[in-house]
């Protein structure tokens, strides 16, 4: 199988979110947009790595990342991401992964390309790294917590002494903000409001 040179990681590739509990390695580049896209998800509490597991007394090597929400633990099965096994491996990871009690959380490329949730991660993601002062935190969360949930379009139209715009991104990527990134693409009627 031929697989462009673009589309896997390198090993120095990892990523890190507000929801992962350690540095995760990108091994194709579907599964940094999932990871992505899940790090953005409302409903995804926690993003685990288990390198490996033990089964009987074979240790096999599992690669998997782990998905928690409020309705249980799901591995990460990115189909054109899924590293190449032989039949006896593939089968002590999925016992080694039914023992851990981690159903699979199936995800093709069409999914991680679905518009406009793709777009709108993509577009918030690029301010993953920008620096919020306190007093610009404060302020947005204040502004959410007293008046609950609302239209960007609403809050970045407050006064402001500097545009607002790319701390709300930030803090959504800290997961202290939620936005609707599934139904419409981003803009003025996208819902925000603040993590609980």
């Amino acid at each position: 199988m031929f697989v462009h040179p673009k589309a896997r990681a390198s090993a120095h590739q990892f990523f890190v979110s507000a929801k992962t509990r350690t540095a995760i390695p990108t091994r194709h580049s579907l599964v940094r947009e999932a990871l992505v896209q899940a790090s953005l998800d409302p409903l995804v509490r926690d993003i685990g790595f288990v390198p490996s597991a033990r089964v009987a007394a074979a240790q096999v090597a599992l690669e998997a990342v782990v998905i928690v929400r409020d309705d249980g633990q799901f591995y990460l099965d990115i189909v054109p991401g899924r590293p190449l096994r032989d039949a006896e491996a593939e089968g002590l990871m999925l016992s080694a992964l039914d023992e851990l009690r981690l159903a699979p959380l199936t995800i093709t490329e069409e999914d991680i390309r679905r518009q406009p949730r793709y777009t709108n991660a993509r577009t918030v993601w690029h301010y993953q790294s920008t620096a919020v002062g306190i007093g610009m935190r404060m302020r947005i969360q204040r502004i959410l917590i007293d008046a609950g949930p609302m239209r960007l379009g609403d809050l970045l139209m407050r006064d402001w002494c500097s545009d607002p715009r790319p701390a709300v991104m930030s803090l959504a990527c800290q997961d202290l903000l939620e936005l609707n990134l599934m139904t419409e693409p981003l803009g003025p009627q996208t819902i925000v409001r603040c993590r609980s």
